[in-house]
């Protein structure tokens, strides 16, 4: 028997497209995933063996329709704290990553709506914000990345 602790492993990413305006994903308002109606950052959920770098390409290029290079992207921080998403209060382990200069008229958006924020008004989205995203902005905010 495992008795190790179980926890979510997820890659996401701050997205700025080539005017400087962050690329959110306005979560679908559905029963069954994780913070409906919210808004993100795009990624997902670690597979197999995948690096956390790994991951992010993937997930974004599923969601966007777009594909990034992974050395398009740039770490920004990691993420250890309790699953508030599905209750459980099982640990989610992650890291949030930065990319730039992704052209907005190419990205078709497979799960969700695209919400596109100038930097500025990414504080005022407050509570419509997912735990990840405000820990990401933070994060960018303090890395002054804006």
């Amino acid at each position: 028997m495992n008795n190790s602790p179980r926890h979510r492993e997820i890659a996401c990413a701050i997205i700025i497209d080539r005017r400087g305006r962050f690329l959110f994903q306005q979560r679908d308002d559905i029963a069954g995933i994780l913070y409906p109606g919210m808004v993100g950052l795009f990624g997902g959920h670690r597979e197999g063996s995948e690096t956390f770098l790994e991951c992010v390409v993937r997930e974004v290029h599923e969601e966007l329709s777009y594909f990034i290079s992974a050395d398009d992207f740039q770490y920004l921080t990691s993420i250890l704290d309790e699953d508030t998403g599905t209750n459980s209060g099982d640990p989610v382990r992650g890291e949030i990553f930065v990319v730039r200069n992704v052209p907005v008229e190419a990205v078709v958006v497979t799960e969700g709506l695209l919400l596109i924020v100038q930097p500025e008004e990414a504080v005022a989205l407050g509570q419509r914000l997912t735990p990840t995203a405000r820990l990401a902005l933070e994060a960018f905010r303090t890395a002054d990345l804006i």
